[in-house]
């Protein structure tokens, strides 16, 4: 087993590592939870397994795909009304674009359309959707230029658990202000 950085790999888990004079993590860690040696300078070698953020956006995806035809609000319809508060970035008639929350980059926006029209994934788009979908693309150069970011910056869609989607409301992810990497995921 190689040494790694304690704190680093332990952030995610409810244990401190100020008492462990060593972090090890087994050959066998997957992607949905890392198994870690701990070895305590006066105790026996531990062993514990740690749910990382990879296990936890693939639960979320999965809870969230198993309701998301049921016709209820989501989060952004409730952005949309004005009932949860938003960072607005750009607005029109048809798409509202807003920070995310949890930016994985410097810019990180949403942009979403007011109206679902039972769009919930960009793979149930049909022909009479074609509008909205260019709107969306649209209003993600708009943001891109807003926001400084058009000579270099991402457009991601989430599409089904299998991608992580969280929110069955499509959305776009404008992502930049950072280098971006190949293969992104």
């Amino acid at each position: 087993m190689a040494a790694i950085g304690s704190f680093s790999l332990l952030r995610n888990c409810a244990v401190t590592t100020r008492a462990f004079s060593n972090v090890r993590v087994s050959p066998r860690a997957t992607s949905s939870f890392n198994s870690i040696k701990l070895i305590h300078p006066h105790h026996s070698q531990r062993s514990l397994f740690c749910t990382n953020a990879i296990h936890d956006e693939e639960a979320s995806a999965k809870a969230a795909a198993a309701s998301a035809d049921s016709g209820a609000p989501t989060i952004f319809d409730k952005i949309i009304a004005k009932e949860i508060p938003s960072s607005i970035v750009y607005e029109d008639e048809k798409v509202l674009a807003f920070r995310d929350i949890n930016p994985q980059a410097p810019v990180h926006v949403l942009v979403i359309p007011k109206a679902r029209d039972g769009l919930t994934t960009l793979g149930k788009a049909e022909a009479r959707h074609g509008e909205v979908l260019g709107q969306l693309l649209y209003a993600a150069r708009i943001v891109a230029e807003k926001e400084g970011i058009l000579d270099g910056f991402r457009v991601v869609i989430n599409n089904g658990p299998g991608a992580c989607q969280s929110v069955y409301h499509l959305h776009l992810h404008v992502l930049g202000g950072r280098q971006m990497k190949w293969p992104p995921g």
